[in-house]
């Protein structure tokens, strides 16, 4: 598979025409019908069914599309990395991570950067640690940032100077607002709305005292901001880590600790015999030296 073929795959499924994606690459129609049919030749397989008003893509050609979206994406990583004058340091900076107030860390490093170094440019994804790791692995992220536990055996990682506390948010009206803290009796019997998160349902089936699939869990979620709107509707109390959503004095919302105590630590992993493009490299020399003061003001 030649990497032109490819984006010529990737216009058809999202223009839905194989004419309009040929005015968009700007290709006679007949060529780009060639180019996809000895793609699928080469396949073995169907990726398009051709109907009378639009496109649309077999589950094989689902599979490739994702796959193809992650391939370019790739290459064109690598390709602006190394299409960068050699006296400037630039280039781009991949971080993936979920939702945590640590995330200001990265961000002040960030600025550090950029301040000295203004020709890179960063890009930021957030998923939880599942979608992070899988990302890492095939190379479209540098760096993650993981609650943990998290299996670090394939990365080299710093432990970042943050923890996360774990508690319930839920409405201001709710019985449960009126205490200081929650014990597991307290949520025992009432309807929960959990992460998605492999090592984050593993840790609340802990705290709990129990196996994940008998508590009373009614609903899951992958960024906080979406499950705080299920909560403002009254269907459930989301566990989740403190200080991502807002519980001032205006809002609908409050958040409450578990007791016993559940935290997080934080840890920035990469892959193990990482080559670093030279913008990666000089964010995670900041990044260390930002922890090295940290720790040395707090010993």
């Amino acid at each position: 598979m030649e990497i032109r073929v490819l984006r010529y795959f990737i216009a058809i499924a999202n223009q839905e025409s194989i004419s309009a994606a040929a005015n968009y690459l700007h290709l006679s129609q007949p060529t780009l019908s060639r180019q996809i049919n000895d793609l699928e030749k080469e396949l073995g397989t169907t990726l398009l069914i051709r109907g009378n008003r639009k496109i649309s893509l077999t589950d094989e050609g689902v599979f490739l599309l994702e796959k193809a979206k992650e391939i370019v994406e790739l290459v064109d990583k690598t390709e602006a990395n190394f299409n960068q004058p050699e006296e400037i340091i630039s280039g781009e900076i991949y971080i993936g991570g979920g939702e945590t107030e640590a995330m200001h860390i990265i961000a002040k490093t960030l600025k550090e950067v950029l301040t000295t170094s203004p020709n890179i440019k960063f890009h930021t994804y957030s998923g939880n640690a599942d979608d992070i790791t899988a990302k890492l692995d095939s190379g479209l992220l540098d760096f993650g940032i993981v609650i943990e536990p998290a299996d670090k055996q394939k990365y080299n990682f710093i432990q970042l100077p943050a923890i996360d506390t774990w508690g319930v948010l839920m409405l201001k009206t709710s019985p449960l607002a009126d205490k200081s803290f929650l014990e597991p009796k307290d949520l025992i019997d009432k309807p929960l709305i959990i992460s998605r998160q492999t090592a984050g349902s593993n840790e609340i089936a802990g705290w709990f005292g129990q196996e994940i699939e008998y508590l009373p869990i009614v609903g899951t979620y992958n960024l906080l901001y979406n499950a705080s709107l299920m909560v403002k509707e009254n269907i459930g109390y989301a566990m989740c880590i403190d200080k991502l959503i807002d519980t001032s004095e205006d809002s609908e919302l409050c958040f409450r600790p578990l007791s016993p105590k559940l935290e997080a630590g934080l840890n920035i992993i990469w892959k193990k015999h990482q080559v670093f493009s030279s913008a990666a490299k000089k964010f995670l020399d900041q990044l260390r030296s930002n922890i090295d003061i940290y720790n040395s003001k707090n010993n």
